[in-house]
């Protein structure tokens, strides 16, 4: 069982008014700044545009059902989390993954399978890369993956075919912790063929999901995910990747959030992308592990905050 104040959160989680749902950052921007009861009551203290959008949906929410009518359906989501050996973190607690208080993007609540910890999770770096990497590509997140690891960061990736599978796979045969954040409910694995390297993830490291455990894999999912990848990492690494992937996606948005963003020279000098990134000053060029170190051990570069723009969602 969760205590009021949770259940209070994750039933705003829960509103919708013909399809429509507060954004879930706003919510957890505003709840982590102390003003769960001002939620509850139909306030948004936080002045942006996220919020004058968000407000009459939720007042509209409110004055259509109590918070207390979502309960059953969150204990029935509870429920289906425990029967997979699921816990559950939210922003009012003290173990949520510090990386993420930081944004301005961050979920309320993550279910997870596995062992938190919060000193090697602070430190870890996202490898990722196309679902369709060559087999150099492959090797090369292999050498990332392990050489980070060596180097004492936590390896975080998206459980994707490729080279998210690679990062996990060597993280796991050198004995290092390895972070799978997913673009489905816990309940749930995708793809399915990775069930086993899951099983292994969640008992030798953790499995995060910032969604409803019942919630299957859709066209949102896997954008939002990238958010939480990159957020929860200090950068990320990127192998391989086309103009259409979604690990340039995580490249933008890393930068956005003030991570790192590490591009590996092969990718540079192949991807017009990746090049502009670099000419921008939102992306470094790295060819070894001493100049990812380099890079990740200094603060990132400074850029204008991303507006706070609703991802669509789809709460199942």
């Amino acid at each position: 069982m969760i205590d009021d104040a949770r259940m209070r959160m994750l039933a705003l989680c829960s509103l919708r008014v013909e399809g429509k749902s507060v954004d879930w950052s706003l919510l957890a921007r505003n709840v982590s700044a102390g003003h769960l009861d001002n939620l509850c009551d139909g306030l948004i203290p936080e002045e942006s545009p996220a919020a004058r959008k968000a407000l009459p949906i939720l007042r509209q929410a409110l004055r259509d059902s109590s918070l207390s009518d979502h309960f059953p359906r969150i204990e029935d989501e509870l429920e289906q989390a425990a029967e997979v050996g699921a816990n559950l973190v939210t922003v009012l607690d003290a173990d949520f993954p510090e990386n993420l208080r930081t944004l301005s993007d961050l979920p309320p609540f993550l279910f997870y399978r596995g062992r938190l910890d919060h000193d090697a999770d602070s430190r870890s770096v996202a490898v990722v890369g196309t679902r369709n990497a060559t087999d150099l590509g492959l090797s090369r997140a292999r050498m990332v993956a392990r050489e980070l690891g060596e180097a004492g960061y936590t390896i975080s990736s998206g459980l994707a075919r490729g080279v998210d599978t690679e990062a996990h796979r060597t993280a796991l045969h050198f004995e290092r912790r390895t972070i799978a954040v997913i673009g489905t409910g816990i309940t749930r694995c995708y793809p399915k063929e990775n069930h086993d390297l899951a099983e292994q993830i969640a008992a030798q490291g953790v499995i995060f999901s910032q969604f409803w455990p019942s919630r299957s894999p859709g066209r949102d999912t896997f954008p939002r995910r990238n958010h939480v990848t990159s957020g929860i990492s200090l950068g990320s690494v990127v192998i391989e990747a086309s103009s259409t992937s979604g690990a340039k996606m995580q490249a933008r948005v890393a930068s956005e959030q003030g991570r790192h963003v590490l591009l590996l020279k092969s990718l540079v000098d192949q991807q017009p992308w990746a090049q502009k990134m670099v000419d921008d000053g939102r992306g470094a060029s790295v060819a070894n592990i001493e100049q990812m170190i380099d890079v990740l051990r200094k603060a990132p570069a400074a850029h204008a905050p991303a507006p706070h723009v609703q991802l669509p969602l789809d709460a199942g």
